[in-house]
């Protein structure tokens, strides 16, 4: 029994407080307040203004002004509450903290909540998919790069994959689905996207998808939903497992040789989420998930190639603008139309008969120098030696190689940039830097007989003889009598 129910108790049954207090060992103050009360039903907990409130009292009507007038503004820019604070000090010479003002306004936000501001729990059926891309950081190669994630969740398992790539553009979304579909065997009867990010444009209400998304859709019979702006909840899955999947498979950075490599690594990891339990449904999400693959499309006979087509002029040097970055098809093809084939991480450059000019690294990002294959500019430069001074193939080729040009004379310049083109034409171009810089360092002279020959032997992986050749059996042989045998010469050209 508590000290409260004893004290009742004994006031109870006519026991003067002066005795109660004695007995009990409290004070008489105590024993008349607990003896007073009429009501002791519950109450709710009355939040009381704590220190620093009345410091900022007197801003109150400057603090809403601000608020109500943030309900015109786009979302991303309305009032934080740090900003309020700062806004308080600087233009008001508020002198109190920070504490104060966070939790004013956050009641003042509270209060002002409407019954349909909140969110409702929703259902998603077998065989939906959401998608949405986060960003990671991974070694490539040896260099680091931040990656634009491509995450794709089922929410009626909650089974999640991940696909990185360097952009977000539609050739990079569908070239992520179409890996996601091949690898799970079927494809989503609808994608959930935020926004029409990477495969289109919002106007207002309106969506306009991209070609090459539209057809994807088509190849794979699926469908697409988009979600209304600054709604994530509406694809609160992804959400969370873009930042579930950073965390948990690319803490530390993963390495690998090629993002094609990094792909396969995240899919395995992908997989081995399947034997976690469900969080809320406590079975496995294997489990689950074979009802979201049952509930999917069955995959068509070809796989859809995720590339856009585009025709461009090039200008006088050769080369176009795609996607603000300049590409180099060589000076033959100045001022002459060229099919531009646009893929997730190359560029294809076609004649005007499909035919293949060169394929090249695709760059993201806007201020690259051009991208361009060396073997495409050598021709010109055979022709214009003259030009090596400021070609940017001197930028591709190795310091004695570079060098030896840069000092060669007009005629033995333009012998070499020969040489170096016809053994690109049969050997590739790294084989043909490697076989003149060789022979320079052998201090050879560098002819286009012979980076050709070397640079085939390179590229045939039948390594070249190294070193000296012992020549002392011939002058043993010369000094033998003519009743010796060829058989009785030794390596060293001893008679044995």
């Amino acid at each position: 029994m508590s000290v409260q129910e004893e004290i009742r108790r004994l006031d109870a049954q006519g026991v003067p407080a002066r005795q109660i207090a004695r007995d009990l060992g409290v004070s008489r103050d105590s024993v008349a307040k607990y003896v007073e009360v009429v009501d002791y039903s519950p109450k709710p907990v009355v939040v009381h203004r704590r220190p620093g409130a009345s410091v900022l009292a007197e801003l109150f009507p400057v603090i809403e002004g601000w608020l109500v007038d943030d309900a015109r503004r786009p979302r991303k820019q309305r009032h934080t509450a740090r900003r309020v604070f700062d806004r308080l000090v600087a233009e008001h010479g508020y002198t109190g903290s920070y504490s104060p003002v966070q939790r004013y306004i956050k009641t003042y936000k509270q209060q002002r909540r409407s019954a349909g501001d909140g969110y409702a729990e929703l259902v998603w059926a077998p065989g939906a998919a959401q998608v949405d891309f986060g960003q990671a950081q991974a070694l490539i190669g040896g260099v680091m790069h931040t990656l634009h994630v491509l995450v794709v969740t089922f929410p009626y398992s909650n089974m999640r994959f991940a696909q990185a790539y360097h952009g977000e553009t539609a050739e990079c979304v569908c070239h992520g689905l179409r890996a996601l579909f091949e690898h799970i065997g079927c494809a989503p009867r609808q994608l959930i996207f935020d926004n029409a990010t990477g495969i289109g444009r919002r106007v207002g209400d309106q969506v306009t998808e991209s070609r090459l998304f539209s057809t994807f859709k088509l190849h794979y019979r699926c469908t697409a939903r988009y979600c209304n702006p600054y709604s994530g909840n509406e694809k609160g899955n992804v959400e969370n497992a873009v930042g579930f999947l950073r965390r948990n498979l690319m803490v530390p950075e993963p390495e690998a040789a090629s993002i094609a490599g990094l792909n396969q690594v995240l899919l395995a990891r992908c997989d081995g989420l399947a034997v976690k339990e469900h969080w809320r449904k406590h079975v496995p999400i294997g489990d689950l998930f074979a009802d979201d693959v049952a509930a999917c499309l069955a995959l068509p006979s070809a796989g859809f190639d995720p590339v856009r087509y585009e025709s461009r002029v090039a200008d006088k040097t050769g080369t176009l603008l795609i996607d603000g970055t300049p590409y180099t098809a060589g000076p033959a093809f100045a001022g002459r139309r060229v099919t531009v084939g646009i893929r997730h991480d190359r560029i294809e450059l076609l004649d005007e008969h499909a035919n293949p000019i060169v394929s090249l690294p695709r760059v993201f990002g806007q201020g690259h120098a051009s991208v361009f294959d060396p073997a495409s500019l050598l021709p010109l430069l055979v022709r214009k030696p003259g030009a090596w001074g400021n070609s940017p193939v001197r930028a591709k080729v190795t310091d004695p190689v570079r060098d030896w040009l840069d000092h060669a004379a007009a005629k033995d310049r333009r012998d070499m940039l020969a040489g170096l083109d016809a053994a690109t034409g049969c050997a590739g171009f790294e084989h043909a830097v490697t076989a003149a810089d060789t022979l320079i360092r052998r201090g050879d002279t560098p002819g286009t007989d012979a980076i050709g020959m070397l640079a085939r032997r390179l590229a045939a992986g039948t390594e070249p003889v190294t070193g000296t050749v012992n020549l002392r059996v011939y002058d043993g042989l010369a000094c033998t009598t003519t009743t010796d045998s060829p058989m009785d010469i030794d390596a060293e050209g001893q008679t044995a």
